[in-house]
């Protein structure tokens, strides 16, 4: 179902339908019908978000050190960006493509999860500002107001980030589950174009009819709802006006 995991599927249910206790089904229920000896011949473990035979979990990837001018160290970001409280705060990173030549730009906002990503020409701080203000730019001030980064090459133009209002923090060397939120989303996006893409043979309409079926699948994390809802949810909270 539209890519959603069993998890996301129970969840759903019980918030499309809190008085029907009758459509009721457990993650678990779910999985043990999909890995059964009876059924395993049909395969329904290639519908799951990791299209594994096997349940595992999935190791983030390590960022590379690098020399940031004007760094800010993640030890100094505010609390209520820590703990997810304030809306418009950001986690970046590059996805890889074939060769570390070219790849996706990706942003995900720490409060609802919403996820962005751009295609971009080589792995460079130019392509990465250009994605960045792609993405940021048509957002108003109140869901742009910061991001944090890892020290890869491509952010030594995070300066740039100021012109539109936003700060900009670093997280420590090799610790790439202090953007926890954005390693997650860029294996959602793996999952559609796997490790050696050529993403020069991609368009970036592909990349965002991907990035929507992302954004419209229900999070447990934000109690079933999609990040689209919880995003939009928010906007209205600040007194953005949004077009029918």
């Amino acid at each position: 179902m539209r890519g959603w995991s069993p998890e996301q599927i129970s969840g759903r249910m019980k918030l499309v339908f809190p008085r029907n206790l009758r459509i009721r089904i457990t993650p678990e229920t779910i999985y043990s019908f999909i890995y059964s000896e009876e059924y395993k011949h049909r395969k329904f473990w290639e519908y799951l978000p990791w299209g594994r035979k096997k349940r595992r979990h999935k190791a983030g990837r390590h960022v590379h050190r690098g020399r940031i001018p004007d760094r800010i160290s993640i030890h100094n970001r505010p609390v209520l960006i820590d703990q997810r409280v304030e809306f418009g705060h950001f986690e970046g990173d590059t996805v890889e493509g074939k060769g570390h030549k070219d790849g996706v730009h990706t942003e995900v906002e720490r409060v609802s999860r919403k996820f962005f990503a751009k295609l971009v020409a080589r792995i460079s701080s130019e392509e990465a500002i250009k994605a960045q203000s792609e993405i940021f730019s048509p957002l108003p001030a109140l869901a742009r107001k910061s991001t944090t980064l890892d020290n890869g090459r491509e952010n030594h133009l995070h300066i740039q980030l100021k012109e539109l209002g936003m700060d900009t923090f670093f997280c420590d060397p090799y610790s790439s589950w202090q953007r926890g939120s954005n390693e997650y989303h860029n294996g959602l996006l793996r999952r559609y174009f796997p490790k050696g893409t050529d993403f020069k043979t991609i368009s970036q309409q592909e990349i965002d009819e991907c990035v929507e079926e992302i954004n419209n699948r229900p999070r447990k994390c934000l109690g079933f709802y999609t990040p689209n809802e919880v995003f939009l949810r928010e906007l209205q909270k600040g007194g953005v006006a949004i077009q029918p």
